[in-house]
């Protein structure tokens, strides 16, 4: 029911959603480009419209009273990037103990424009020994959804590579 709630508010505000597969139940998601608050209402639709259930990472400060409650209740995972809390770990437990855990993460740790991503999602699907799948948000063409799925091979400037060509026909919704 929730599906097709998205899949026609994604009609109506003239977005498409599309994904290559969605059977794997676990891996890194990450998302970009991240230049807006709007990434994120979108990125809810259309992972909802594709039936994706799915968790996600953001700095801790969203997190605060009832809206931190509800982002909670929606898969929220608020991070303390300021201190050293463990989290790496924490999320490498995560994806040995479950049997479906797919993580979103926005690579760019925010919503201005940067020159280089950040390399813990990376990092992370090493440790946990699951893939990364490519998501996105292209404002061009009104589309988002699932790319492909890369298996990370620890030769981090390879891998990236693969990923930047990947995203480098995606727009974000502010350019600069």
């Amino acid at each position: 029911m929730i599906s097709k709630i998205s899949q026609a508010i994604l009609v109506l505000l003239g977005w498409k959603y599309h994904a290559d597969t969605i059977k794997q139940e676990k891996y890194v998601l990450i998302g970009a480009p991240h230049t807006s608050n709007w990434d994120f209402p979108l990125t809810l639709l259309i992972l909802s419209a594709l039936g994706i259930k799915f968790s996600w990472v953001a700095k801790h400060t969203l997190f605060v009273g009832p809206v931190g409650l509800f982002f909670k209740k929606i898969g929220g995972i608020p991070v303390n990037r300021t201190k050293r809390t463990g989290f790496m770990l924490k999320m490498v437990r995560a994806f040995q103990k479950n049997d479906h855990l797919i993580l979103a993460i926005s690579p760019e740790g925010t919503r201005k424009k940067t020159d280089h991503w950040k390399t813990g999602f990376y990092h992370l699907a090493i440790k946990a020994g699951v893939d990364i799948r490519l998501g996105y948000i292209d404002y061009s063409s009104r589309t988002g959804g699932l790319g492909p799925t890369l298996q990370p091979s620890g030769d981090t400037e390879r891998d990236f590579e693969i990923i930047e060509e990947f995203y480098k026909v995606k727009s974000g919704k502010h350019l600069g």
